[in-house]
């Protein structure tokens, strides 16, 4: 029927059946606001003061490092503060290892949600890998200031290749967070040596040293660890009197991210009802 005809008389409408179902993209935005809220009360909320000591772990950490260091590197000059060489890598290893292990259990953290059809594993991973990251950018702008308070200049001379690096640690964090959470999930032994790896991780990713001050011969092993690469770029776009080792590939580190990132993705489609069931 004509609809001019149906609003000239008056006459009752019939609702079509496609009126009042909402889109899959506005179902699953409406979960994630959801879940993100969840999880931000529950991380934020989660213990006396939880707040501050998200705060306060990077910054003990960073003053720990810079007394120990400091004592023993015997005036090596990086060509930039050692509080800054120091504070980059902190934020940066952070932003991956916590996505990649609060990402990881996420699934088993948030089981009783899958009572609810909309919510799928995927979900409560991705949020939570969000949410860490925009925990760290915060982290992050909060020490910097402090530290721009204590006269460090740590305005960064290339700030775009410093964002985007940062991102592909997030990204790099969030997709083995994605793997993790599906292999931990099927094999619980696969998450406590998941565990266990990020300690050596960090003492070969370059954290502390840098790679100018390896031999060649270990430096070339320990430059295919995509870690020590992004934060080799981050220090070098931060400031360009670094010495930064040759050889350095944002290509690389990114490849890394994208990869993993999806490859964790299909793992959740392979084994969705898997990881419902389990």
């Amino acid at each position: 029927m004509d609809e001019g005809y149906i609003e000239a008389t008056g006459a009752p409408t019939i609702a079509r059946p496609t009126d009042n179902i909402r889109s899959s993209a506005s179902i699953t935005l409406s979960v994630w606001n959801a879940i993100f809220l969840r999880e931000a009360v529950s991380r934020v909320s989660g213990g006396r003061a939880a707040w501050v000591w998200l705060l306060m772990e990077p910054v003990a950490h960073l003053s720990i490092l810079l007394v120990v260091l400091s004592a023993i590197r015997h005036g090596i000059t990086l060509g930039m503060d050692f509080a800054l060489f120091l504070a980059i890598a902190i934020l940066g290893y952070n932003l991956f290892r916590n996505a990649a292990l609060r990402s990881m259990a996420a699934i088993s953290a948030n089981r009783a949600l899958f009572a609810y059809r909309q919510v799928k594993p995927v979900d409560v991973v991705l949020v939570r890998a969000f949410l860490e990251g925009v925990i760290q950018l915060f982290v992050g702008l909060i020490m910097f200031a402090g530290m721009s308070l204590l006269g460090f200049d740590v305005l960064p001379y290339d700030p775009l290749t410093v964002m985007l690096v940062y991102v592909l640690f997030w990204l790099f964090g969030t997709g083995l967070g994605l793997v993790l959470s599906v292999g931990s999930t099927l094999i619980p032994e696969v998450g406590k040596v998941a565990s266990l790896c990020f300690l050596p991780l960090y003492f070969v990713s370059g954290v502390m040293f840098s790679p100018v001050m390896l031999p060649p011969e270990v430096r070339e092993w320990l430059l295919l660890n995509p870690i020590m690469q992004g934060l080799e770029l981050a220090r070098a776009a931060f400031s360009p009197g670094y010495t930064a080792v040759t050889g350095l590939d944002l290509g690389y580190v990114t490849a890394f991210a994208f990869v993993s990132f999806f490859f964790g993705l299909a793992l959740h489609v392979r084994f969705a009802r898997r990881l419902l069931m389990q």
